[in-house]
């Protein structure tokens, strides 16, 4: 992912309704994740009664959660976290793949945007500089969120 996002646009959230799927391996810097989308969907004006927030064990279950949250009432978009830290083999890398694909699979299939929050580094290091650090990940994926909740309802007319 390019350390250069692009513009942030202004848009009112009031409107939209939005589910968040976190899982739960490496807790602490989901948990961050997680908290800095909250507060860039509250700056927006989301309301806190239309964020739906379900926490699963890791990533690879986030797919089955998006899935659940995009066909069950009228998302207007619904986002996954997650964070996939290397280690001795590639395993972070196949998960990371195996997810990207699920959850494009998932927004075409329900016609619900699915904002693509699963962070995979090589180092606890990086995961940290994007979890909690200087790159606020969390804020990005929050107006991609809001950028496409909008496109969707604009589309509907």
């Amino acid at each position: 992912m390019s350390l250069s996002a692009p513009t942030t646009q202004q848009i009112d959230g009031s409107r939209f309704s939005i589910g968040i799927v976190a899982a739960r391996f490496n807790e602490d810097l989901t948990a961050a994740l997680l908290d800095r989308v909250a507060a860039a969907l509250g700056a927006a004006g989301v309301k806190p009664a239309k964020i739906t927030v379900v926490r699963v064990p890791g990533s690879h279950e986030v797919p089955w959660a998006v899935q659940a949250l995009a066909r069950r009432g009228r998302r207007d978009v619904v986002l996954a976290l997650g964070v996939l830290i290397g280690g001795d083999t590639n395993h972070h890398e196949m998960v990371g793949q195996s997810v990207s694909q699920a959850l494009q699979g998932i927004a075409v299939a329900t016609g619900v945007p699915v904002i693509n929050g699963v962070i995979v580094t090589n180092t606890r290091a990086q995961a940290v500089a994007r979890c909690r650090g200087r790159i606020n990940r969390g804020a990005e994926f929050a107006a991609a969120a809001l950028a496409m909740a909008a496109l969707k309802r604009s589309l509907r007319a």
